[in-house]
């Protein structure tokens, strides 16, 4: 069950903060509504790993929709890019 305190609650920051452990965040409302959470480090971390991942993985995936090169085309290219005309 999630732990969800009213913002004004942060007048006693050391009991949000005492509610606050890896896997469990603390959401703080405001007028009634989800504003603010309060995460772990260790969670944070996790998620901002997962996120880029997700991100390289998404431009993987427009790389590949780009179409794929043959091992020779692929040297050619390598080639090209380091300047070097003989393609080894």
């Amino acid at each position: 069950m999630p732990t969800i305190m009213p913002v004004t609650e942060l007048r006693n920051y050391g009991e949000v903060l005492r509610e606050v452990a890896p896997g469990s965040p603390v959401f703080l409302t405001r007028n009634g509504r989800g504003r603010y959470a309060v995460v772990d480090i260790e969670d944070w971390e996790m998620r901002e790993a997962a996120r880029e991942l997700v991100s390289e993985l998404d431009r993987g995936r427009a790389s590949a929709a780009g179409g794929t090169r043959t091992l020779e085309e692929a040297r050619a290219h390598l080639a090209q890019l380091m300047g070097d005309s003989d393609g080894e």
